[in-house]
């Protein structure tokens, strides 16, 4: 086992959904079980037998400490093709070698069925059981092609199409795994079964059982990925909005029903879980999260020093004002989080916020005015990006853009929700303000060049905190 932690540690770092860049992994191997029907004798086109094995690893080095899902297929090495070859993790013994599972046939084949015909993954003191959503098809998915969806950070998708029909479904395999139902499931699953058509309709989960890492023998469950269907001809939000704003194309009927699509689906999850009124503990526990999070950007961003009092100045009204009832929300709204069908419109996807947060914070209720705030961090990320890439384009012209589309979006998720937002300036502001700062934090540790759109944010915000930006 030893030489499969060397393979894993010397593979994992060059993955962009590993957490921990920049620094070499510390491995511990928690659990693994083995997927048992990769390749039916019965199923004449199935790839040569091959052992697929999913591994659950604690990365110790992490502070805290993250547990990582790594499939991996063990292959004769003289047997290797030219594609398997793109996805090696390494040779762990001599004439084996590991590939990446979802590049190779025999674990995509083992996990489609599991997802959507069900069944049982077992291992030591560790189970996988795939259950299929009701009125999914097994059958449908039984001879899917599959792919791998590029440039995720977080996890990794399989695309598994039909080349005859239309019907496809994506596999999202969650690389950072935690006790707990991942929100991603919970609510995009409640939101299709209220006839939502804003998500996608769910198809299938594969849940894990492990040791706890919190105890000497009891053990927890977890979700280890999620099927859903996969739309055909959709377009990324964020390329929408920035083709538009790049030629000058008017994009507020766009942003307006992306405000409506918005409200419905917290409409929605405001039905199908329950709220309730903010409790002074609430209040506390945003305020000390912003305040650190300022203290931490301050330390680290040249210039946002000069701010700090404007800033804290936003926190404290916003912090004495009424504030509405929290509920489950997205917890990381963006453009990026939304794809543009020509059937169904506006549809929201990735629903289990930031992965790095332990589970039990992500399953809290939280304001819905903070997916607001992030859809409006969004639209100006669109300007800031067009300003740094485009100087020759007028910065009044491309800030107007961004405030059309920022006003509009508020007009249709206002006109939906019922939501008074012009009592909620002061709290929606200081949501935003908190998300340009940590927008600051990572520019400055992971594209410098770019700090500057946070920063211009913040400035407008704390001299004009209004829901126009």
């Amino acid at each position: 086992m030893d030489s499969t932690l060397a393979c894993l540690a010397a593979w994992l770092p060059r993955q962009r959904w590993y957490a921990g860049k920049g620094r070499t992994p510390s491995l511990r191997l928690v659990a693994w079980f083995d997927h048992d029907f990769a390749a039916p004798d019965d199923d004449p086109t199935a790839p040569e037998r091959a052992k697929a094995r999913t591994f659950l690893v604690l990365d110790e080095g992490a502070l805290p400490a993250v547990l990582y899902q790594i499939p991996v297929v063990a292959r004769a090495t003289a047997t290797l093709d030219a594609a398997a070859a793109e996805h090696v993790i390494g040779d762990p013994e001599p004439g084996t070698t590991f590939v990446d599972g979802p590049h190779d046939p025999a674990y995509t084949r083992a996990l489609i069925r599991l997802v959507t015909e069900g069944g049982v993954a077992r291992g030591p003191r560790t189970t996988a059981v795939g259950r299929a959503a009701a009125g999914s098809d097994p059958q449908a998915a039984a001879h899917l092609e599959a792919s791998v969806l590029s440039g995720e950070q977080s996890n990794t998708s399989i695309i598994f199409r039909d080349p005859d029909a239309a019907a496809s479904v994506i596999c999202k395999v969650f690389r950072q795994v935690h006790p707990g139902l991942n929100p991603d499931i919970e609510l995009q699953t409640a939101l299709a079964a209220a006839g939502s058509t804003h998500v996608p309709a769910a198809v299938g989960t594969l849940e894990g059982q492990w040791p706890d890492l919190a105890t000497a023998g009891g053990t927890v469950t977890g979700s280890l990925a999620f099927a859903q269907e996969f739309l055909p001809d959709v377009e990324d939000a964020w390329r929408v909005a920035l083709t538009a704003a790049a030629r000058g194309e008017d994009f507020t009927d766009r942003a307006r029903a992306l405000g409506e699509a918005t409200a419905e689906v917290h409409v929605t999850l405001a039905r199908a879980f329950p709220t309730r009124d903010t409790l002074p503990g609430d209040r506390q526990a945003v305020g000390a999260a912003w305040a650190r999070r300022l203290a931490t950007a301050i330390a680290e961003v040249p210039g946002l020093e000069e701010q700090r009092d404007a800033i804290a100045r936003v926190y404290t009204r916003a912090s004495e004002r009424p504030w509405p009832a929290v509920q489950r929300v997205h917890g990381d709204l963006h453009l990026g989080q939304v794809l543009h069908s020509p059937a169904r419109g506006w549809v929201i996807v990735d629903f289990e916020g930031e992965p790095l947060r332990p589970m039990l914070e992500r399953q809290r209720p939280d304001l819905a005015l903070r997916d607001v705030a992030g859809m409006l961090r969004s639209f100006d990320y669109v300007a800031g990006s067009i300003r740094l890439d485009a100087t020759d384009r007028s910065s009044h012209t491309v800030l107007a853009w961004a405030n059309d589309a920022r006003q509009a979006f508020l007009d249709g998720y206002a006109a939906v929700s019922g939501v008074d937002l012009d009592a909620q300036r002061t709290l929606l502001a200081a949501l935003e303000i908190d998300k340009a700062v940590y927008e600051a934090i990572y520019e400055s540790r992971n594209r410098p060049t770019w700090v500057s759109i946070p920063l211009r944010a913040i400035t407008r915000l704390v001299e004009q905190p209004s829901v126009a930006g």
